[in-house]
């Protein structure tokens, strides 16, 4: 039996390994394995889920993707005893690795990451390494909410009241408000009394056990610009307050902790990993949903369904999957040599993303943040594994949120247009390189750019575009399912995009600079310019346009790309219910299907998307007889 200062031990040595070496780790090394190795001391082994070997040969439903929406319907749909449910996920369960929120950059470079990456684009991502934007996408238990910085924010009203506006039914305000609350369980206690927000659910929502006085500021250099102390989940969006992430007792929360551990067992319910969908099975004569196929361990399988598919891949493979199905555009179907089932123009376009400027570091005068140095004692490892306490419980290391408008804002008055997020420490402290490596900072950037500061205290505020007028597309190379699909941000393609985002970094700074508050720590935006924006004056808006198309880059909130709209919008894939268009027993239930992106982290909106679905197929085989 193991005893306790034996898990202590190997703790201390695998997060020591972490923190030093993480930018060398890879899917299938060492260190991987190592992780695995030290999750089964915690409970936590890759096979704690148990992995389906022998199939049903039909499955009422199978839903394809782990993700924050696969997750839910998988969980839903199997409460109901009579329905057998197959599961279908390509990566595996998480470990140790990714259950730390500090460490969340960590999980990028690992297996647990698709490892996409944007084709290059004319004006973005210019200084990232080959040019070219990193897309993180989950590969696991659990999908991108696996690997992402666990904030959890639901947007605005209005992004809501604005679906049902364009012709979706039910997608009001008020309907998908009940389907957040029903997602979720809030362990804040100021915030339980809320109207707004709800103990119901299976998704722990939680602050920080740990907080640097930063975060005071923060919110007191917020009110000298007018805005208020706020919950962002509750009545009034717009307004400065502590992080609120998708965790647990100081550990993270993923899809596959909230819904699928508790139905892992479920005997009607079987979850399938290491599994790849290479294609949607559809009669190219009735337009029925029949199966899918997919490889596992090198084997291919066809396995029936009997009443629904639900493709819950994300915004980057379901659109690929609809097309290598034989469902998109009919021109670019034919171009890849894919027989054409039904002609959705759609598919793949209206991509939409929530854009950054990363990097802003602040230098103070006084040891108020979080180094990744200070990281390796003993004392915060243990308070971390032993209790879920301490630093290593702040999510990606974001400890304050604001949404805020710019001074141009052509939004509503009560609508941000740009959120700030406060990092508790910064890039000149990335000295395994986590940071840099997820993003593509190149390590010429990196040493040209922060070399004059590494190891000083600082902090970041990083600027995010929330509502960008910017589309891009995702589309086929090939009729190969395993080949990536091109990925076309088109970030900045609209001017207003760039230009909002600029504005969003001058009131970062006006924040820091015109606030006693941060004054008092001698804090002041690093003087060294980013490297490649060397030809412009220092913070002038060509600089800062310049620095943005260097090195913006992505919150991982791809959406869109298989739009729900009215019958009459060409560029609708699936309607109100989420049912494809032109394929019976077909629904795609995860980011891809928002018209426009919310002003938020997506993942809250993913939950409330697979909730609000898996009511409506309930609803919809209530009756057996269709």
């Amino acid at each position: 039996m193991r005893t306790r200062s034996t898990v202590v031990a190997a703790v201390l040595v695998v997060l020591r390994l972490l923190l030093c070496f993480p930018a060398r780790i890879g899917a299938d090394d060492i260190f991987q394995m190592l992780f695995d190795q030290t999750s089964a001391l915690f409970g936590n082994a890759s096979d704690r889920i148990p992995d389906t070997v022998a199939f049903r040969k039909e499955y009422d439903f199978i839903v394809i993707g782990s993700g924050s929406g696969g997750s839910v319907m998988a969980n839903r749909l199997s409460e109901v005893h009579e329905w057998n449910v197959l599961l279908l996920e390509a990566g595996k369960e998480g470990n140790m690795i990714t259950e730390v929120p500090l460490t969340a950059g960590l999980t990028s470079i690992t297996g647990y990451n698709w490892g996409y990456q944007a084709d290059p684009m004319k004006g973005a991502c210019l200084g990232l390494k080959d040019g070219r934007c990193s897309w993180p996408k989950g590969r696991g238990l659990g999908g991108t909410s696996l690997i992402n910085f666990l904030i959890y924010t639901r947007g605005h009203r209005r992004d809501y009241d604005g679906w049902q506006q364009a012709g979706n039914p039910g997608w009001g305000y008020r309907e998908v408000l009940e389907y957040f609350k029903k997602s979720e369980h809030i362990n804040i206690p100021s915030l339980r009394g809320s109207p707004y927000r709800s103990t119901a659910g299976p998704l722990d929502v939680e602050e920080s056990s740990f907080q640097t006085p930063l975060l005071k500021r923060f919110v007191e250099a917020g009110r000298s610009l007018g805005y208020a102390e706020t919950d962002s989940n509750g009545e009034i969006q717009l307004g400065f307050g502590k992080a609120q992430a998708t965790m647990r007792r100081g550990r993270r929360c993923s899809a596959a902790k909230a819904y699928l551990s508790p139905a892992a067992r479920r005997p009607n319910l079987d979850i399938s990993m290491h599994s790849r969908v290479t294609k949607i099975l559809i009669d190219p004569v009735t337009k029925l949903a029949y199966g899918v196929e997919f490889m596992k361990r090198r084997r291919r399988y066809v396995i029936r369904a009997r009443k629904e598919v639900i493709l819950a891949a994300g915004a980057i493979a379901s659109p690929q999957l609809l097309m290598l199905s034989g469902v998109g555009p009919r021109e670019h179907l034919e171009q890849v040599g894919i027989p054409v089932v039904q002609d959705l123009p759609g598919v793949g376009y209206n991509l939409q993303d929530h854009v950054n400027l990363p990097g802003l570091v602040f230098p103070v005068n006084q040891p108020v943040t979080v180094r990744e140095r200070d990281m390796r004692s003993p004392k915060y490892v243990l308070e971390y594994f032993l209790e879920g306490r301490g630093p290593f419980t702040v999510p990606g290391g974001a400890e304050g949120i604001a949404f805020v408008k710019t001074n141009i804002s052509y939004t509503p008055a009560d609508y941000p247009d740009i959120e700030l997020v406060l990092g508790s420490g910064a890039y000149n402290n990335d000295e395994s390189g986590t940071l840099r490596a997820a993003l593509g900072i190149t390590e010429d950037f990196y040493r040209r750019t922060y070399g004059s500061i590494f190891g000083r205290h600082a902090f970041s505020i990083s600027p995010i575009l929330m509502r960008p007028k910017s589309r891009g597309r995702i589309y086929l190379k090939s009729d190969n399912p395993f080949h990536w699909p091109h990925m076309d941000g088109n970030f900045y393609a609209d001017y207003d995009d760039l230009v909002v985002l600029r504005e969003g970094v001058k009131l970062a700074l006006s924040l820091v600079e015109n606030s006693r508050s941060f004054r008092q720590l001698g804090a002041e935006l690093h003087k060294t310019p980013f490297f490649g924006c060397e030809r412009y004056r220092f913070r002038s808006d060509e600089y800062w346009e310049c620095a943005i198309r260097q090195i913006g880059s992505t919150l991982q909130h791809q959406c869109c790309t298989c739009k729900m709209g009215p019958a009459t919008d060409r560029q609708a894939v699936v309607n109100s219910q989420l049912q494809v268009y032109g394929v019976r027993g077909l629904r795609v239930v995860d980011a891809s299907i928002m018209p426009t992106i919310p002003a938020s982290h997506t993942n809250a909106v993913v939950f409330m998307i697979g909730e609000k679905a898996a009511d409506m197929v309930k609803e919809y085989w209530a009756n057996e007889i269709r």
